[in-house]
Parts: structure tokens; sequence; C-alpha cells
């Protein structure tokens, strides 16, 4: 499996090899190996998600409190979808910048988000579904979110699709907001739950 890191630090996408025959076709879509060399930690799984959405749906952005946060690994076993990093670390290097990888049920790619990090995804088709592997169990107080629409991000939604949010999301604050109201992860914080992760790993 080939991995490649993305303009935000701590996040990564990868890409398996997919083996198609007559019958239809076999992946991977997530290798532990492949990760530990990505980020130097393997991945615990405290949940997996699936979701359903039909095309112009956006979810997120999403993250939770730092540590222990949620990191994710995400991919789409059905569809397309538009996947997007947001950084809303303060202090990093990158805090307010995202950046966005295609996932789909042709390479069957991936993504992983280091907890701390935002994420979001808008469905290219209908039926589209998205899988992801969570190091930690949903934790309702510590869930929070950034306006998918928030104009200061600017994320990359496709023009041609007409966008559909939840109220939730929609209610939830701009990013400038966010960071007023002290809701936002340290990116020391983070960076020290990283190493703590990897140091256990040694």
């Amino acid at each position: 499996m080939d991995f490649r890191p993305l303009e935000i630090a701590d996040a990564y996408a990868f890409t398996p090899r997919v083996f198609p025959d007559e019958r239809g076709l076999f992946v991977a879509p997530f290798q532990e190996e492949a990760l530990v060399r990505a980020t130097g930690h393997p991945l615990r799984i405290g949940q997996t998600n699936h979701s359903v959405s039909r095309r112009g749906v956006i979810r997120g952005v999403h993250f939770a409190d730092t540590p222990p946060g949620q990191a994710k690994y995400i991919y789409c076993a059905a569809g397309a979808l538009l996947d997007v990093v947001v950084d809303l670390r303060v202090g990093s290097a990158t805090f307010g910048r995202w950046d966005s990888v295609r996932l789909d049920a042709r390479e069957f790619n991936a993504v992983y988000v280091a907890e701390g990090l935002g994420h979001a995804f808008v469905a290219l088709e209908d039926d589209t579904v998205m899988a992801y592997l969570c190091s930690e169990p949903y934790n309702p107080s510590g869930e929070h979110g950034i306006n998918p629409l928030d104009p200061a991000l600017d994320l990359p939604w496709p023009a041609e699709l007409t966008p559909v949010v939840s109220e939730k999301d929609r209610a939830a604050p701009t990013l400038a907001e966010a960071r007023d109201q002290g809701l936002l992860p340290s990116y020391a914080d983070c960076t020290a739950y990283y190493e703590k992760l990897r140091s256990a790993h040694r």
C-alpha cells in the first residue's frame, strides 16, 4: 500500500492495490503496517462508522476534544466523495487551511485524520457509502463542529452541487467563533498526544 502526507501535517492519503477478476474485486482499504509507517503508531479501533449519503450531502466539519480526540481512517465503499481535512489546531503553522482528496469505490483509496483535525466530506454521487474507523467511541460532550459553509474557510464544495447540510451543521459556529469560544484544540496538546502514541508503540 502506498501513502503520502497531505498538506495538513498528521493527515495522510493511502492507496491500496485493487485485485479485480471475473467475480468482482478484492481490496484491503486499511492495512495497519502502512498506517504505522506513516504515523509511527497503530490505530486503536474504538468504533466503526458507516454513512449513506445522496449527491450533494455535506457532513462536517467535525472534531473532538483532544486529548484523547478521535482519529479517523476513512474510505469510500460505494459511490464517490470529496474528503476534506481542516487544520483546527490553534498554534499550527497551517491553522485554518485545508486539503482534499477524492475517495471512490474504484480505487478504494483512504484518508487518515489525526486527533484534533477537522473532517468533512461531500457526496459526489447518490448512495455514496463512507466507512471509517475511529480511535475512540463517540463522546457527545466532547464532539464539536464548524459550519462547513463558513466563507472564511472557503472549503472546496463543487459549485455544481446543491449543498444538503443538517440543521446541526448549519448552526455550528464559524472557525473564528469557535476559536473565540475556546472550542478548538491546541496544536501543542495534539502533538504531545501524538508523541505519547508513538512512544507507547516503541
